[in-house]
């Protein structure tokens, strides 16, 4: 399979270096993730073309790094076909609806839609089954861990079943839209699910003191953290939080506390 990465050109302490976007060339170009619509990305998607018009984009799910340059993509190659699961669209563009299981022409090859929620209810990943190739999107980062954001719509308890989802597939590389890509797969899936593990006890030793807020969870085990990724950390105590309540081992109370 021949495969162009190219950057979404949109650093951030939450991105990283940016978005990684991938072109797949050939008779029917597709790239995986729109990016954010920097004129720079689109330069570098025309170059890697080199003439042929893009036949297709699929947005791996709908958070703004992903999704919200599909309209300047698409005022770029008029004719290309923009694809994602269901779900409320920030651009007034044109979406064909995604779904489990579909297949789609990549250049020479097809890629089958694997829907892996979690980090999203949307989210999916894109699979090449000839090489063992996934297009991850966010469900793996090689140096870090994913945002569960429960406030908008992540689910913990979804990521954990994506995360074995995958392991079932035995990628043989994941090409993630953050960071190097991942060749290891099985020993990074395992490592995050241990990291989930230690962050359960976590919260739990903190539940045990007594009420507390996901705020003052994240005080007490996120030490020396950044303070702009604080939010962030927020979202995914809170993942845990309903996680642990959907199973009846926490309990929210209507002062915004949490207890177990």
């Amino acid at each position: 399979m021949d495969l162009v990465a190219l950057s979404a050109f949109n650093p951030s302490p939450l991105t990283g270096a940016g978005n990684n976007t991938y072109l797949i060339p050939g008779p029917e170009p597709l790239l995986v993730d729109a990016g954010v619509g920097d004129p720079r990305h689109l330069d570098a998607v025309a170059a890697a073309l080199d003439g042929v018009p893009l036949a297709r984009v699929v947005v791996t799910h709908n958070h703004s790094d992903h999704a919200s340059g599909a309209a300047a993509v698409a005022a770029r190659w008029p004719g290309v076909t923009l694809l994602k699961m269901p779900w409320p669209a920030r651009d007034r563009v044109a979406w064909t609806p995604l779904a489990e299981g579909d297949e789609l022409a990549a250049g020479d090859v097809r890629l089958r839609v694997v829907w892996t929620p979690g980090h999203a209810p949307d989210h999916v990943c894109l699979f090449e089954p000839a090489g063992r190739v996934l297009f991850g999107g966010d469900l793996l980062v090689q140096n870090d861990t994913v945002v569960i954001p429960a406030s908008h719509g992540g689910s913990l308890t979804q990521y954990l079943a994506s995360l074995e989802r995958v392991r079932a597939l035995a990628p043989s590389r994941v090409l993630p839209a953050h960071g190097p890509a991942i060749d290891d797969v099985v020993a990074l899936i395992e490592r995050y699910v241990e990291h989930r593990r230690q962050r359960e006890r976590q919260i739990l030793r903190a539940l045990a003191s007594g009420p507390v807020t996901p705020a003052d969870i994240v005080a007490r085990v996120y030490v020396g953290l950044n303070p702009a990724l604080e939010p962030f950390a927020r979202e995914s105590v809170l993942a845990h939080l309903v996680k642990l309540e959907e199973e009846g081992r926490a309990i929210r109370n209507e002062d915004g506390k949490w207890t177990c």
